[in-house]
């Protein structure tokens, strides 16, 4: 007779990416992975609702629907439904959208299916520049509370409340029919259960980060502030939530049509949702005064700490501390780069206009052909870019670069900055830009490691998650040179969908706490790049002229000069 420890028991992960959701099914006692699945998104991958050029990009709840039902049924079918004790589901953010009353996203119902501000406005959408400079400025002149405090005294364009202000007073049919607003993680993790929207379980890991949500003032910010950001968010926040809960709490059961479509049981338990790069953090083990680098299109440096050390100490100018967001019990820290991958994509981009707009003129090749060759060459580039940028001798090529083509997420947010290039001559090649373009993402990753440690939080270890992470060994190598530190890489190819799974095991009783769901599950490490003595001296002095650079962007770009005088200095520093 098989005993509760040895009863089988499955847990599955869903990752929901940029560009593509991924599940994972995982035996919770041994944290061995059974199956995997990925699904890209159909409307996103041809940019359906999006508008670069104004930095809007929204996404449609039908691709993540279609997505989650193609994945989650993929990985399910492999062992019996009986045996899928939880599910736990983690998603960029913030990433929130707007529901009716029932809690259906707005972008379901016909009226509003093919509108953008009623679809779910994505972790990199830019649109809320203005709102979020005016968030800081009435923050700290209002005469109350400063809510932004605890989200690095700077409030991001990028977060809950400022792309909640620029929808509503851009578009006042969505203002009128949206009854609340919800993150990504919790609107998926609602669906699933079928849930009352009124009692449902919010994410303490996106409020906090996030939303300004802080037990110290009794959740989110005062209904006074929010009608002093803008009148048209009146009645909102009773329409909200109060309390907020750790990913490794009981949202709720599969409801019954959900256990049918994804061919489970609605004996399976949902976890409360979270973000991806706090679960990847879980899955990366992450412990006290450890440093997770998520990285893949943009990056998500994750610390903990106890709770009882960093105290009532406020660090600046980084994403959010919030207790419990990562490890219930531990308070979880946040930073990150706007763009990291995404900075390299845009240069393959750039090379590849030829392909997309030069070939199709062609008279020698059929479509077929060209067809077949953009593949080839798309596919190819960045891995020929990165072996000539690795043979180019820095000290012979004086190219520097600026990430911050998406803004700056840390240290100190400023969304309206722009890249920029410097020292280029008639005889710079692709590949020398390239270099620059790799080193300038370590640059800003260094700065990020300097905030924590000048305010008095160790760095005392970095682990690399993420598809750069496992894929590019120039980036890696580079950023170890940079940083002048080793950098472990976690074994597990999907580490978001790995730790949602550890959050779900958790939920549904298989482990008592995070903790021990994290050394039961975890995959180890698969291989460590140490820093070349031999280029740390050099990497320093070009990161002073980065440094240097930078100051000089931040202060005469014009469009960034207006936030960056905003926020050059949190109210708290």
């Amino acid at each position: 007779m098989e005993t509760q420890a040895t009863t089988p028991a499955y847990v599955i992960g869903v990752d929901y990416g940029t560009d593509s959701v991924r599940a994972v099914l995982v035996d919770a006692r041994t944290g061995a992975e059974r199956a995997q699945a990925v699904h890209h998104y159909a409307r996103w991958k041809n940019l359906h609702y999006c508008n670069p050029a104004r930095n809007q990009f929204r996404q449609h709840p039908l691709d993540h629907i279609e997505g989650l039902e193609a994945v989650v049924r993929r990985v399910a079918q492999q062992v019996p439904a009986a045996q899928v004790v939880g599910l736990a589901v983690d998603t960029t953010g913030s990433t929130p959208g707007p529901v009716n009353a029932q809690g259906v996203a707005l972008g379901l119902l016909p009226e509003f299916a093919e509108n953008p501000n009623a679809l779910f406005v994505l972790w990199k959408d830019h649109t809320a520049l203005d709102e979020a400079a005016e968030i800081n400025h009435k923050a700290r002149t209002w005469g109350g509370e400063d809510y932004t405090k605890f989200e690095g005294g700077i409030y991001s364009s990028e977060w809950f409340w400022a792309k909640i202000m620029h929808v509503v007073r851009e578009d006042e049919a969505v203002a009128q029919a949206a009854h609340s607003w919800m993150e990504h993680c919790d609107w998926l993790t609602l669906l699933l259960t079928g849930g009352d929207l009124a009692s449902f379980k919010r994410s303490r890991c996106a409020a906090g980060h996030k939303a300004m949500w802080h037990e110290s003032w009794g959740g989110l910010p005062s209904e006074e502030f929010l009608t002093h950001l803008e009148p048209k968010l009146a009645g909102l926040r009773d329409r909200l939530f109060t309390e907020t809960y750790t990913a490794d709490e009981v949202a709720g059961h599969l409801s019954e049509e959900w256990a049918q479509r994804l061919g489970l049981t609605t004996d399976t338990v949902v976890a409360v949702g979270s973000f991806d790069a706090h679960a990847g953090a879980v899955a990366g083990e992450i412990e006290a005064y450890s440093m997770v680098k998520v990285m893949g299109t943009s990056t998500c440096d994750i610390v903990v700490a106890p709770t009882s050390e960093v105290g009532s100490h406020l660090v600046a100018g980084i994403c959010g501390q919030v207790d419990g967001s990562v490890i219930p019990g531990m308070l979880g820290l946040e930073a990150g780069q706007s763009a990291f991958g995404d900075l390299l994509a845009w240069f393959r981009q750039m090379l590849e206009w030829p392909l997309q707009h030069v070939l199709p003129h062609s008279k020698v090749l059929t479509a077929e052909q060209q067809a077949a060759l953009r593949e080839e060459m798309s596919d190819t580039l960045l891995v020929q870019l990165s072996e000539a940028a690795a043979a180019v001798d820095p000290a012979q090529s004086h190219v520097l670069a600026l990430d911050w083509v998406n803004g700056r997420r840390t240290p100190d947010a400023n969304q309206a900055l722009k890249g920029a290039l410097m020292n280029l001559t008639m005889g710079t090649s692709a590949p020398q830009v390239f270099r620059a373009l790799v080193e300038a993402i370590c640059y800003g990753s260094k700065q990020i490691v300097e905030r924590f440690e000048q305010e008095g939080i160790p760095v005392k270890q970095v682990i690399g998650i993420g598809g750069v992470a496992k894929k590019s060994q120039f980036v890696m190598q580079t950023l170890a040179d940079v940083l002048n530190r080793p950098i472990k890489i976690a074994v597990s190819e999907q580490a978001p969908a790995l730790g949602a799974a550890m959050y779900a095991a958790v939920a549904a009783g298989v482990y008592p706490d995070v903790l021990t769901a994290q050394k039961a599950m975890g995959s180890g490490f698969a291989e460590t790049y140490e820093p070349n003595p031999a280029r740390v001296a050099d990497y320093q002095a070009r990161y002073e002229q980065y440094q240097a650079f930078g100051k000089f962007v931040e202060t005469v770009t014009v469009g960034g000069e207006k936030e960056a005088k905003e926020t050059r200095e949190p109210a708290h520093a």
